[in-house]
């Protein structure tokens, strides 16, 4: 924790400059509190509560400090004995209570579609503009000889407010001749609740989630949300044999598996944006660039700052919304300077983070390139026909 390359690694630590609220200053303040020199105090847990989480730090560092672990690890400490101010308390259950429950989400979609219709304005720029609800569980058959039967994990918000990106998955997957199983009883994979500090809470649903793919009977796990994808991996990793099979991001399964669909022409300039689990956590960087290098006529454009956090990180925009909106606001402002024809990544929350950054910017939301998620464009090559933004 001494030679400092995390330093311009941390969004945080960019945007402030402050020692406390890089890697190398949390971990300082983690060691004082373990060793008995501070206690838990409301300082110290600001400056936890202030970290993204988006282990941007442990592809920087060259000592390989498992800083992913350290700030779980931690702020499961917090939750567990520390006791937050009432407003604090009150707004996190509602948020941890709401989003990895499906069935709320479910009855949440019915009101947000009313409002909508209504055409009243948002209260908020992170809710997206409804389309049809796609219902993709049950098992879709693969398309001519099939290469792999393979598990789909659907989400939560995604499954419900963005379920274009899963019924996208299962064309792709179907047409490079997958059979994909999509349980509909399957949980939420508890990576909100792991990131929060509700590490019981979210091991309890990781169980549930593998005991359901285990059931299906499925060699491989297929995730399309970089942060949910890389608790699983994490959880597998961690409870040997709790997963027979692997856990696979739908870039880095599609590229092992090569490509075997046609792919037409899609004449677009794409920015193309790392989610920060998917490339740091996760490792996968490259498979989602020679996905989109694979459709002809499309150009990639590199993002400057690739590698710095967008300000969705889970629950980030919401708890600390002022520090998120600082963080969207500049990469939107690398998008505008990219002027590109869509904007590509391979998770929900980054997806929103920065369609509601780009809107902040003015002109409404038919002025801005549209956020998509990089298998939407795959699709749209496959089936030679745009996907909703």
């Amino acid at each position: 924790m001494h030679c400092g390359f995390c330093l311009q690694a941390c969004p945080t630590y960019i945007l402030w400059g402050n020692e406390m609220d890089s890697p190398r200053g949390r971990i300082y303040l983690m060691n004082m509190l373990t060793e008995g020199q501070m206690e838990m105090t409301p300082k110290f847990v600001q400056h936890m509560d202030t970290c993204l989480g988006c282990v941007s730090c442990m592809t920087a560092c060259p000592s390989g400090v498992n800083y992913g672990k350290l700030i779980e690890e931690t702020r499961a400490d917090i939750e567990h004995t520390y006791k937050r101010p009432l407003r604090e308390r009150v707004m996190r259950w509602g948020i941890l209570h709401t989003f990895p429950n499906v069935g709320l989400l479910r009855i949440g979609r019915v009101f947000l579609s009313a409002y909508q219709k209504l055409g009243l304005p948002s209260p908020s720029k992170l809710m997206p503009k409804l389309g049809k609800r796609e219902d993709v569980s049950g098992t879709t058959p693969a398309q001519g000889v099939k290469r792999a039967r393979v598990g789909l994990m659907l989400g939560c918000v995604q499954r419900e407010f963005l379920p274009e990106i899963n019924a996208a998955t299962v064309r792709v997957l179907a047409a490079e001749g997958c059979e994909v199983v999509a349980p509909g009883e399957q949980p939420c994979c508890g990576a909100l609740l792991m990131h929060s500090g509700k590490d019981e809470e979210a091991r309890a649903l990781a169980r549930r989630m593998f005991a359901t793919f285990e059931k299906a009977g499925v060699d491989v796990i297929i995730t399309n949300a970089g942060g949910c994808g890389s608790h699983l991996k994490d959880f597998a990793a961690e409870e040997k044999g709790a997963f027979k099979g692997t856990i696979k991001d739908v870039a880095e399964f599609l590229v092992e598996l090569g490509p075997r669909a046609e792919r037409h022409a899609v004449a677009k300039k794409v920015a193309y944006h790392d989610s920060c689990h998917l490339q740091h956590a996760q490792k996968v960087r490259t498979q989602p660039r020679q996905l989109l290098a694979g459709i002809p006529g499309l150009t990639v454009a590199e993002m400057p700052e690739g590698t710095l956090c967008c300000g969705s990180a889970g629950i980030y925009n919401l708890v600390q919304p002022e520090t998120a909106n600082a963080l969207g606001d500049r990469k939107a402002k690398f998008i505008r300077a990219i002027a590109p024809d869509a904007v590509a990544t391979g998770n929900v929350g980054c997806i929103l983070q920065m369609q509601a950054a780009l809107d902040r910017q003015g002109g409404g939301r038919s002025k801005q390139p549209p956020v998509v998620h990089t298998i939407q464009l795959l699709d749209e090559a496959i089936r030679g026909s745009a996907p909703r933004a």
